[in-house]
């Protein structure tokens, strides 16, 4: 078992070297966070680095497990200091994504998403095409606008055919409803939970801080590892499956 633990190299003291375990204010605490704080330091509650690590890897597991089962797993972060991160990752790892803001019906309504996102795409197609000269310059200018603002909503999801099996939510105060929607459809989540969020909103809660980029990051560049690796590991066990 110890071994099996030791799989995703997770240390305390580079999670602190994060900002991990910083929380908010002790003003600001959700009741249901307690049993993951180890004190206070100057106002602020200080979360157990251990036990962000007991979760952190239980996360990393599930996810482990869906990337090897050739599901699909969302990222959602849209606070304005990680969404580039948020990005980044998604796109270096061909994970579906939303750093923008949270349309409400993305699951719940999705058949009606996917026209949209199905005409942001007839659009991008006619933009290539010869038929796109035939248009004004003016008309051109509408088209290629159009494409932009619903690039902005729609293009992180919009290789999604179908509602993923799994979601990663990094920001949960800020997109509650992101959760609320995949716990409708019976989507998993996997959260970041600050110390003034509910930790059982989530199936896969990690206690720690969400606010800074470098805490953000060390949580992706862990989940990045485990999915590239996951994929390597899938595609030798393809290869071998061969000879």
């Amino acid at each position: 078992m110890l071994a099996e633990r030791d799989e995703f190299n997770i240390k305390t003291e580079e999670m602190v070297k994060a900002g991990l375990h910083f929380g908010r204010k002790t003003s600001n605490v959700h009741p249901k966070m307690k049993p993951f704080l180890y004190g206070i330091r100057n106002t602020i509650y200080i979360i157990d680095s251990n036990k962000t690590r007991e979760k952190l890897i239980q996360a990393l597991e599930f996810i482990k497990k869906i990337i090897l089962e050739k599901r699909v797993l969302m990222v959602v972060g849209t606070k304005i200091q990680i969404k580039g991160l948020v990005e980044s990752f998604a796109k270096e790892c061909g994970l579906p994504y939303v750093s923008e803001k949270w349309l409400g019906g993305t699951f719940t309504n999705f058949e009606v998403m996917k026209k949209r996102i199905d005409y942001l795409k007839d659009l991008e197609k006619k933009v290539k095409s010869e038929e796109f000269l035939k248009y004004t310059k003016k008309e051109r200018s509408e088209i290629e606008e159009e494409i932009r603002e619903l690039e902005l909503k729609f293009g992180g999801i919009k290789n999604m055919e179908k509602l993923p099996d799994a979601v990663l939510v990094l920001d949960m105060d800020k997109n509650a409803l992101a959760i609320k929607e995949s716990k409708m459809k019976g989507i998993k989540v996997i959260g970041l939970a600050n110390t003034n969020i509910d930790p059982t909103l989530v199936d896969f809660p990690i206690p720690g801080n969400d606010n800074a980029i470098s805490s953000v990051k060390y949580i992706l560049d862990k989940i990045k590892d485990v999915i590239l690796k996951a994929r390597q590991e899938a595609e030798n066990e393809k290869e071998d499956d061969k000879h």
